[in-house]
């Protein structure tokens, strides 16, 4: 780990809204920067969906991996059609494709995409790990993602690494957001050193967003997890970016809300 880092995927380069140009724009410096992996955010328009996911594969090749996200669109029925139409694209797999809460949906459509080669991935909505352990249990998920902050302490974070261990399902841990990145590295560089011992089909979510507020922002170098260096969980932000975002008496808001007219009681 010290040596490579631990690979991660990018969620920057196709969010739902960007012109074309924006998306060839990412991918090429995403691509130039070393990244072999690529999340598309799926599940408004279908035609859109097909042109977005064909402009990516074309920029990315056949060789690199591409996945999708719907986050939590469909109805289970409605999931396996939408992405059985995009299956050309070759995806590795269909991150939330319904309700969170919906297990037994989840399976289906597990079980109904499996012959196309693409796997269900979810879990960043999870609360405990009891939820996982059924969605375990029900075979209704091929890629297992932890969120550190859903999941109430670090210890229940371990106790669905060691389920995931157990049925022999890779861990890719869903990050972004403020410090999601920062503290995710750390359960995942566990998981692969004390756990798991295995890359296959493993990867960690990466957004280049707001980690210039924290005093120990994550590395990344030629796409990878870089193990951190400095005591500590990695969240602690810069004592500037709090005092300027604290609500309301921060200097963002107070601007936001003088522009905006907005009055709290």
């Amino acid at each position: 780990m010290l040596t490579h880092g631990y690979p991660a995927y990018t969620t920057s380069c196709a969010w739902l809204g960007y012109s074309d140009q924006q998306l060839k724009q990412l991918c090429t410096k995403a691509l130039k920067d070393g990244w072999t992996r690529f999340k598309v955010k799926v599940g408004t328009d279908l035609q859109d969906d097909i042109h977005r996911c064909r402009l990516i594969r074309e920029m990315i090749g056949p060789d690199n991996i591409l996945m999708l996200d719907a986050n939590q669109r469909w109805e289970v029925k409605e999931a396996i059609e939408w992405v059985t139409k995009l299956a050309e694209f070759k995806p590795l797999w269909i991150e939330e494709p319904t309700s969170p809460d919906d297990i037994l949906g989840h399976a289906a459509i597990s079980k109904a995409l499996a012959p196309l080669g693409i796997g269900v991935a979810t879990g960043e909505q999870c609360h405990n790990k009891v939820i996982f352990k059924q969605l375990l249990q029900a075979k209704a998920l091929s890629y297992l993602q932890i969120d550190s902050c859903r999941l109430g302490s670090v210890n229940e974070n371990l106790a669905v690494l060691l389920m995931a261990k157990k049925f022999q399902i890779p861990v890719c841990p869903h990050a972004g957001g403020v410090g999601l990145c920062e503290l995710v590295q750390h359960l995942i560089l566990f998981d692969y050193i004390a756990i798991s011992g295995s890359l296959e089909n493993r990867m960690c979510e990466y957004v280049d967003h707001l980690h210039e507020h924290f005093k120990y922002p994550v590395i990344i170098r030629k796409a990878c997890y870089m193990p951190p260096q400095d005591a500590g969980y990695s969240t602690e932000m810069k004592e500037d970016s709090t005092r300027k975002y604290q609500f309301p008496q921060g200097e963002v808001w107070q601007k936001l809300l003088s522009g905006h007219k907005i009055y709290l009681h």
